[in-house]
């Protein structure tokens, strides 16, 4: 991964930190809400940002738009279309390994009473790194199961699979157990998020997410209301980046890093 640079600061970015710092003195409980600029420092392309693998002002070399390519309906007449781009993107990912952001993210556990991720990645990185409480809204692209029967599986890596690859058991198509555009999020991970935001959270950190779901709004807003400290750490503006009570611009495992580094200044000594 690439090293962290706690220069790669600039000066409104390092007073931001030392708010967050200060705010987390006092913190409890933790919502960490992630999307692809969390895992960009682990060598993953973030799809919509820019340099990305997929633009949305783009159309795939097959002339259709990605969304359309990666949905439900699409998966259901042509699931080898869908399969050729999600071993595209299986492969862009492939060997990538935690960053220093997801390594504090797990560290943060042993300080807090709680810290919950709500992760749009489907990489696995916050659980390859330690954190225990993570919702996977959108899956892991490593898990996959068949469309007509029980059979399940993990698998590393899409190396040997079909196009679409077949279920050994019963012959049907497999699939990635993620949510594909146009499908509906789990709802037992709805009801998780829903019970773990009415505990409620003194800190809930907006982690390289465009934020364009309203699931990945909602507990920004929800904070908000309740007179919650709100974070956003992206390089990008985005549609919260006005609203929210910090705004760093640096890269989540930068950001991260010093604002750890500042609190563990201040831990030991309390």
């Amino acid at each position: 991964m690439d090293p962290v640079h706690p220069d790669e600061l600039s000066a409104d970015d390092t007073r931001g930190v030392a708010r967050v710092v200060q705010k987390l003195r006092k913190a409890r409980r933790v919502l960490a809400v992630t999307g692809a600029g969390m895992s960009a420092d682990s060598g993953l392309p973030t799809y919509r940002g820019v340099g990305g693998l997929y633009r949305s002002d783009r159309l795939t070399p097959a002339g259709v738009a990605i969304e359309e390519i990666l949905s439900g309906p699409m998966f259901e007449a042509r699931p080898e279309v869908t399969w050729k781009y999600l071993k595209e993107i299986e492969r862009a990912s492939r060997g990538a390994r935690p960053n220093r952001g997801h390594q504090v993210l797990a560290e943060m556990q042993e300080h807090f009473d709680a810290i919950w991720i709500l992760t749009q990645n489907v990489d696995g990185l916050h659980a390859a790194a330690g954190s225990r409480n993570v919702l996977e809204i959108h899956g892991d692209l490593h898990d996959i199961r068949c469309t007509a029967c029980t059979r399940r599986e993990r698998v590393g890596n899409y190396d040997g699979l079909g196009t679409p690859p077949l279920c050994p058991d019963c012959g049907a198509v497999m699939r990635p157990d993620v949510v594909l555009f146009g499908e509906s999020l789990d709802p037992a991970k709805l009801r998780r998020l829903e019970a773990e935001m009415a505990r409620g959270f003194d800190v809930v950190f907006s982690i390289g997410t465009s934020n364009l779901f309203d699931y990945i709004v909602a507990p920004l807003r929800i904070a908000q209301a309740a007179g919650k400290t709100t974070v956003e750490i992206n390089p990008d503006q985005t549609a919260m980046s006005g609203l929210v009570e910090v705004k760093l611009h640096a890269r989540a495992a930068v950001a991260l890093d010093a604002i750890w580094d500042g609190h563990l200044e201040w831990w030991p000594h309390t």
